[in-house]
């Protein structure tokens, strides 16, 4: 209760430690990915640590205090109820924990972040707010990182036009072929697109 960045950062470490211990792992190439709640822990993850070589974050929360008082666009609901007891669990309201908001926000740390990060997210998004994201976007691009923004036009939470699925789908392979793999890295990757495109 009350440190949900960090349990993330103390189950998956150790196991990535491990695998890399073991020689199933590369140490040089090691990608980190994850959407929404596991969106939100790969954000936080990198804060904390430079063992991944690149990481994509779709749909994560990164600032749990503008997050905390708005909706769900799909039902409606206040979104401080999954904050304080539920998926994030933070054991209180923002007043009574001010800091645990704060500690528990990738975007407080993002000067931390050494990784290359993709964020993609559905301007549409009914489950996180997706200015989330381009809190986190701009946050890191204030501090010269090395971050890409995917932006769905019109999708939710998962996107479900098949050419956006198909579209994401190539850019990730794209994205973890070049760090990983140290193939070329693709126009967007270098030349980044237009918000219109």
């Amino acid at each position: 209760i009350g440190r949900p960045g960090y349990s993330a950062v103390k189950c998956l470490i150790p196991g990535v430690q491990k695998l890399m211990e073991m020689g199933i792992a590369d140490s040089n190439a090691i990608g980190l990915h994850g959407h929404s709640w596991s969106g939100y822990q790969t954000a936080y993850v990198v804060t904390q640590t430079d063992i991944f070589t690149c990481a994509i974050a779709g749909a994560p929360v990164s600032n749990m205090t503008s997050a905390y008082s708005g909706i769900r666009w799909g039902t409606g609901l206040a979104r401080q109820f999954q904050y304080e007891q539920q998926q994030s669990r933070i054991g209180g309201n923002l007043w009574e924990y001010p800091m645990r908001y704060l500690e528990n926000s990738p975007v407080f740390y993002a000067d931390k972040i050494n990784t290359p990060l993709l964020i993609q997210h559905g301007d549409e998004d009914e489950a996180v707010p997706w200015y989330q994201s381009i809190e986190l976007y701009l946050a890191m691009r204030r501090l010269n990182k090395d971050c890409i923004f995917l932006q769905y036009r019109g999708e939710p939470h998962h996107l479900k036009k098949y050419a956006n699925k198909l579209d994401y789908s190539i850019k990730m392979k794209e994205y973890f072929d070049h760090h990983l793999k140290k193939e070329p890295a693709a126009e967007w990757i270098t030349e980044g697109m237009k918000y219109i495109e």
